[in-house]
């Protein structure tokens, strides 16, 4: 099949686009490379089973155009990471909005097959666990612009739906927690590969508020995995999945972890969150999914240890920095 990726040089798209040219499928990447680069793709320049394009997805009219060409889409692009949504959250809200609706507009004459990725942040302050996907959201005030994110990705669920139930667009809504492993980056604020960078250095790891928040990482080959398999799932369309694992840790404890796993001298030192967002963050203390309703409809659930994740980054991170094991 011919599979469009939007952001697919980003951290997930690009393992995804590796997976399904590897599976025989032909894939064309369309990015602007704000977030990602053109190295996560290097493997695959070259390949006339796969093509790049750099624009944006507030480009209808190229829109239009990559997704006519497509059988299957998957909306990954998104303004992600919560530095860059505290710092630019009207850039977060526009993007993932107006975005979303050129994709599914572009889809809805060919009732193309399309995935919507969306976050484990809908859930907001929810203090139900775990987290299951027709749970009730709990967003914050409007003050908070950390709720940006969370609103804007769903407002991109319900149109989404909408466009299920009015037009019968065959699409798949993908809630994603933290996933993480090889070519992500710190940039944005994304805590283990800060973690790992800084431990190889022998720098503080600095842990934001107490410590005690608690969250699940997932490997991205995981996390493709589950989407190829939704791929192949009809029965998958029209609903929305948790995509996670569900091996809680806290944020301290990951810190010591990841010291452990690279012989560290480093030390963990608290931040309050005032050192390192403006004004108008939250943070939440929990966020635990349920992943029985993904395990029921694909066989198959996020599973790789936490230590896996830890070392496949540490891997990565020591090639890349020229640190010896």
């Amino acid at each position: 099949m011919k599979v469009l990726i939007t952001g697919g040089a980003g951290f997930i798209g690009s393992h995804l686009a590796e997976r399904l040219v590897h599976d025989g499928h032909s894939v064309a990447v369309l990015d602007d490379l704000s977030t990602g680069r053109p190295e996560n793709l290097a493997a695959l320049h070259g390949r006339n089973d796969f093509s790049f394009t750099e624009g944006t997805i507030l480009d209808a009219g190229l829109v239009d155009q990559m997704v006519s060409q497509a059988d299957v889409i998957f909306h990954l692009a998104a303004a992600v990471g919560v530095k860059l949504i505290m710092d630019e959250p009207s850039r977060s809200i526009l993007t993932n909005i107006n975005g979303t609706e050129n994709v599914l507009r572009a889809a809805i004459p060919g009732r193309k097959l399309t995935f919507v990725a969306s976050t484990s942040e809908v859930y907001g302050k929810a203090t139900k666990f775990p987290f299951s996907e027709d749970d009730d959201l709990t967003i914050g005030a409007t003050r908070n612009l950390r709720w940006s994110y969370a609103c804007a990705k769903t407002l991109d669920e319900f149109l989404t739906l909408a466009y299920v139930r009015e037009v019968g667009l065959p699409a798949v809504i993908l809630r994603f927690f933290n996933t993480t492993g090889p070519r992500q980056t710190g940039r944005y604020g994304m805590v283990l590969p800060n973690f790992v960078q800084n431990a190889l250095k022998d720098e503080p790891l600095l842990v934001h508020g107490t410590g005690e928040q608690s969250r699940c990482f997932g490997h991205v080959k995981d996390v493709v995995e589950a989407l190829v398999r939704l791929m192949a799932t009809p029965d998958a369309q029209g609903q929305v999945f948790n995509v996670a694992n569900d091996q809680e840790v806290t944020i301290r404890a990951l810190a010591e972890q990841v010291i452990a796993a690279t012989g560290s001298q480093s030390e963990i030192r608290l931040v309050p969150y005032s050192d390192v967002y403006p004004q108008g963050f939250e943070d939440m203390a929990r966020r635990l999914p349920d992943v029985s309703k993904l395990e029921r409809a694909i066989g198959f659930r996020p599973r790789r240890p936490l230590s896996e994740i830890i070392a496949d980054v540490v891997a990565e991170k020591r090639a890349l920095m020229g640190v010896s094991a």
